[in-house]
Formats: C-alpha cells, sequence, structure tokens
C-alpha cells in the first residue's frame, strides 16, 4: 500500500536539497499534488494484470487479432522520469478471445510501475500468454525515453523500440511480418486521414 504520507515528506526533502523552501507560498501545496501524482503514476503495483484476461470468451478465430496505438505512460526506475509512447500488439487466438479494453487494461497495470521498457514488454506478452493461451502474441513499444530527451543526450527526437514474441511469433517470420504489416498499413491509413 503506499504511503503518500511518506512521499510528501520526500518531496518536502528533495525541495530542501536542490536549495527551494517548502514553505514558500508557491510551494508549499507541491508536496501533497506530487504525493497524489506519484500514487497514480504507480498505482499498478499492487494490481494484478491477469485479473483482467479472467473473463474470455469461447472462439474459433485463428487469425492475427491486432490492437494498436495504446497509450503507454510509465517511468524509468532508473531515474524516475517518464517514458511515453505506443504499444502494439496481437495475438493469434487458440480458442478464446477477450474485449480489446482488457488488452489495454493489462498494458496500463504493467506501465504504471518502475520499469524499463524492455522488462515491460515482454511482461505484457507473458502476460497475454499466461491468460489467454494463443497461439502467439507478439508486442512491440515505441516509447520517448525522457532519461535521454530531458537531460543527458537530450536527444529530443528519438524514440525506443523494443519488441517480444511468442509461440508462432517467434517460431515462424511470416507471422512477424503479417504484424508489422498490419501496424504500417494502420500508420499509412491514419497518416492520410490527418492530411
Amino acid at each position: 500500500m503506499m504511503d503518500e504520507k511518506r512521499l510528501a515528506d520526500a518531496i518536502r526533502e528533495i525541495l530542501l536539497a536542490i536549495g527551494e523552501d517548502p514553505q514558500r507560498p508557491e510551494l508549499r501545496s507541491t508536496p501533497d499534488r506530487a504525493a497524489r501524482m506519484y500514487r497514480e503514476l504507480f498505482g499498478g503495483i499492487d494490481v494484478d494484470p491477469g485479473q483482467y484476461l479472467a473473463r474470455t470468451l469461447p472462439d474459433e478465430h485463428r487469425e492475427l487479432i491486432a490492437v494498436r496505438d495504446i497509450a503507454v505512460r510509465s517511468m524509468c526506475e532508473h531515474h524516475l522520469v517518464p517514458m511515453v509512447g505506443i504499444a502494439h500488439i496481437a495475438y493469434i487466438p487458440g480458442g478464446k478471445i477477450v474485449g480489446f479494453d482488457r488488452i489495454v487494461k493489462v498494458v496500463d497495470a504493467l506501465s504504471r510501475r518502475p520499469q524499463v521498457q524492455e522488462r515491460l514488454t515482454g511482461e505484457i506478452a507473458d502476460v497475454i500468454e499466461q491468460h489467454l493461451q494463443p497461439s502467439g502474441v507478439a508486442v512491440m513499444l515505441v516509447l520517448e525515453q525522457m532519461c535521454m530527451t530531458i537531460r543527458g543526450e537530450r536527444q529530443t527526437r528519438s524514440r525506443t523500440v523494443t519488441t517480444a514474441y511468442r509461440g508462432l511469433f517467434e517460431q515462424d517470420p511470416s507471422w512477424r511480418e503479417e504484424f508489422r504489416t498490419v501496424i504500417s498499413v494502420a500508420e499509412e491509413q491514419h497518416d492520410n486521414s490527418n492530411s
């Protein structure tokens, strides 16, 4: 369980450590506001993401199902700064399907923890594989790592891409190619509709 008072006290200490006055009128509410923000940002720590995939529907569909452009908002555990972007997820059902919003909730629960992008990508794939038991799972994350864009090298245009493949996507390159094609065709259609 998250301790908001302790978080607020820690923020006060950070303000003192950087030479600020936490009693300055503009900063008096900052520790409490920041504590509430951290409660939201790390709200996935106590959540079992598998709960969102517990209720499935039997279905004989055996072709690729993809959900793309799922918003990802996470915190890099190395510097506690955001990493934000999108996830593309596909699976090949093995007799069970699930509502698309359930996939989004899995991504959200796993993202709202201190993370590294590589682990987050694999965890999403593993939860889907474990609970849906599909013939294959593919996950791609495209994230801006703010530890690279707002500090250090300040590479403001860089994005990091990670993938995780399970089952048929891991074994058969043609399924990976179909996954990438579905993502790129959808991106082209999105770009054309915005021009």
